[in-house]
């Protein structure tokens, strides 16, 4: 009988640190370090079932981000059944894989390989996105790790070091702005793309911090759908919104662009700073 998708696979690092995978969609659902709470939010109300999007956690989002393309949003590797890479003999690590059908030609003409690894130890959460173009013809690409971060309430919590940066706030209609906070703080709806960020932020929640290291992944999304949005989204649980920070690594402001047999890899660390 094959592995039921839903199912977690248990990731433990001999340090204590642990999180959980599943094949639906290559979603990291959880994330504890040792000695400390629970680092990403996932709302009671999201629903599993095939090509349902999990509300919460990190999804996967490729080929496309958001509305910003021909395909449903945020493409369909978040709700794709990924088949497990390799033996799987570390423990504190799984690599999964997803390859194109004739379901993801229909919707996305290409032929891919991605593979999705992540790995837990040293109080840190590291996930890799690796996509080769295994067809004939040259294939673009945007791509983000869409990570839901669990806050104390997100009134209180920062992000600090995008001081300076570029950015579209689609939550103003795609206007274009220059950061001049030195910590980004959500006061309302907050949709943001920052553009050509640097490879290191610090997310602050109460007397627990976070770092955010990237690499390959050259942007950088902020997001929260604040009250009334929230009461829109049926899989957000009440007063869901205040729990929740996203904070993305991503590539959209320039698309990855792989001649036949070329490869791309971005990368996200969390690293939890205080318990």
């Amino acid at each position: 009988m094959p592995a039921d998708p839903f199912a977690p696979i248990e990731l433990a690092a001999p340090d204590g640190d642990r999180a959980r995978v599943r094949r639906h969609g290559a979603h990291v659902v959880s994330w504890t370090p040792a000695g400390a709470g629970e680092w990403l939010f996932l709302s009671e109300r999201t629903r599993h079932a095939p090509g349902v999007a999990v509300r919460g956690g990190i999804p996967v989002i490729f080929p496309q981000f958001a509305a910003q393309g021909p395909l449903p949003k945020h493409g369909f590797a978040r709700v794709a059944e990924w088949g497990r890479a390799g033996a799987g003999a570390d423990p504190s690590r799984v690599t999964l894989r997803l390859v194109d059908s004739p379901a993801t030609r229909a919707a996305w003409p290409h032929a891919f390989a991605a593979e999705l690894t992540a790995r837990v130890g040293g109080g840190a959460l590291a996930v890799s996105l690796r996509v080769t173009n295994a067809g004939a013809d040259p294939l673009a690409f945007t791509a983000a790790l869409h990570t839901y971060l669990r806050v104390t309430d997100v009134r209180d919590a920062a992000v600090e070091g995008l001081r300076g940066v570029r950015y579209r706030d689609h939550a103003a209609g795609g206007a274009e702005r220059v950061e001049d906070a030195d910590a980004v703080r959500v006061r309302g709806e907050t949709d943001r793309v920052y553009l050509d960020a640097p490879p290191s932020l610090l997310v602050r929640d109460g007397a627990r911090a976070l770092r955010v290291d990237a690499e390959g992944f050259p942007d950088v999304v902020v997001w929260n759908p604040w009250e009334e949005k929230a009461r829109a989204l049926d899989d957000m649980e009440p007063g869901g919104w205040q729990r929740m920070l996203c904070v993305e690594a991503a590539v959209v402001g320039r698309p990855v662009r792989l001649a036949p047999g070329e490869s791309w890899t971005g990368e996200q660390t969390l690293r939890a700073l205080t318990a």
